[in-house]
Parts: structure tokens; sequence; C-alpha cells
């Protein structure tokens, strides 16, 4: 029996692909500023200011408990790969996690959330977050990744319709939602239904 969206966070994602999203969706068409941002990986530390971002960016608390579910989660949160965007002073302002899902079998990775405090949007902030999180999963020898977002927005980090690649979900969602990447050109994405970890409630 499949659970009501008031209990499962992840459906969260569909309510974003209706909406603008928090972090620098909002932005296209419109010139960033050009303020840097330093990235890196989150510590134990940073804890409660990611659940702080979180909570800040979205109308409700779904995404940072969200995040919170994948964090306790041994089968679907990998080392390294939940970023943050922080400013000159230090300061965390940005958020994105990337954590295991699979494309029928195959290993891959989802990006869910990403964030950025209401002050800091159309920053850039988001963005950096995005690309360091991506250049990090790179690194550990991940090959594929995929993503329910905005359709404007995805694709400047090199997203393209996931049913060009024959890879679907087990909801209906609008099309040009769904997303992918290949993060090594000598893996193309592989076809297949994606499945999430549990948190995500899909």
């Amino acid at each position: 029996m499949k659970a009501s969206p008031a209990r499962h966070p992840g459906r969260c994602l569909l309510r974003r692909i209706r909406t603008a999203g928090s972090d620098d969706e909002v932005t296209v068409g419109h010139r960033l500023s050009a303020k840097l941002w330093n990235t890196r990986a989150e510590t134990s530390a940073d804890i409660p200011t990611i659940r702080g971002i979180n909570l800040a960016a979205f109308s409700t608390p779904a995404e940072a408990d969200l995040v919170d579910s994948l964090r306790a989660d041994s089968t679907a949160w990998i080392k390294g790969l939940s970023l943050v965007a922080a400013d000159e002073t230090g300061h965390l302002v940005g958020h994105a996690l990337l954590t295991r899902c699979h494309i029928d079998t195959t290993p891959a990775l989802c990006l869910a959330p990403s964030a950025v405090r209401p002050e800091q949007q159309r920053t850039g902030a988001g963005t950096a977050a995005v690309r360091a999180a991506l250049a990090a999963a790179r690194s550990l020898g991940e090959r594929h990744v995929v993503v329910l977002g905005h359709p404007a927005y995805y694709p400047r980090f090199g997203f393209t319709r996931a049913s060009n690649h024959g890879i679907g979900l087990t909801i209906d969602v609008p099309d040009d939602a769904l997303m992918a990447l290949s993060l090594d050109a000598g893996h193309p994405l592989p076809s297949g239904t994606v499945r999430y970890a549990a948190a995500f409630g899909i």
C-alpha cells in the first residue's frame, strides 16, 4: 500500500516541479552575481546548520526531514557527497546532497535536495554547491546521477531528459522534470526505472 505524501518527505520533490524551488532555480533568465563561494563536504558540526538552511529555504520541514532521514540510512548515505557552500566568513548558506539510488540494478546517485538561504538566493550559491557535489561524486568513481526538478535549471550541469535514455519512474511526473547525467563518458546512462532510497517514499 502506498503511503500518504504527508508521511513521506520525498514527495516534496513532486511539489518542487511545480514551484521554483529554493536555490538558483529562481534565477533562470537572470544574471547571477559575481560572488564567489567556498564549497566543501559537510562535517558533523554542520548538521544543525544544514537543517536550518533547508528549513529556511522551503515552506515546510519536509526537505530538512528528508536530509536527516537519508543521513541515518547507511544504504543511501555516501560520505563526502553532502556539500555546503559558504561565504568569505565561513557562514554556510547553501547545501546540495547526493545519495544512493539505482536505475534498475545499476547504482546511481540522486541529487536532492539542494537549498540556499532565502537572503542568499540568486547569488550562485546553489550552483556552486551542486557543481561541487557532482565533482565529488566523479572523484569517487560514481557514474550516473538523476534529478527530479526544474527543467530550465539543471541542464546547466549537463543533465538531459531521462526519458531520452529510457529512464523512468514508478509515478507520473512531467517528462521534462526527470533528468539524468553521466559522470563518465565511458559509461553511458543505463535504461530502467529509478529506485530511490526508502526515505523518498517513491
